[in-house]
């Protein structure tokens, strides 16, 4: 994929994702984008060639949860 689409994919998927963390956890905004950026659901979902944007924001939230709960990700099958 083309580093302009892939950047365009990011911009659109990033917010949906932190808003979830933002109903969900009961954090603030900046306070559930920093966490997502230090995450390592983010830190792949940057890797293109990892493909996690092929997953909903609504499935990324739930790895992101799970990593913050118990320190691991379990990726979806497909």
């Amino acid at each position: 994929m083309e580093q302009k689409k892939f950047e365009g994919l990011l911009i659109l998927i990033v917010p949906q994702v932190v808003g979830l963390i933002v109903q969900n956890c009961g954090l603030d905004e900046v306070t559930a984008t920093m966490l997502f950026y230090k995450s390592r659901v983010y830190e792949l979902l940057e890797q293109e060639e990892m493909k996690l944007w092929h997953y909903s924001p609504l499935t990324l939230f739930n790895m992101h949860n799970e990593e913050r709960e118990t320190g691991d990700i379990t990726f979806p099958e497909g």
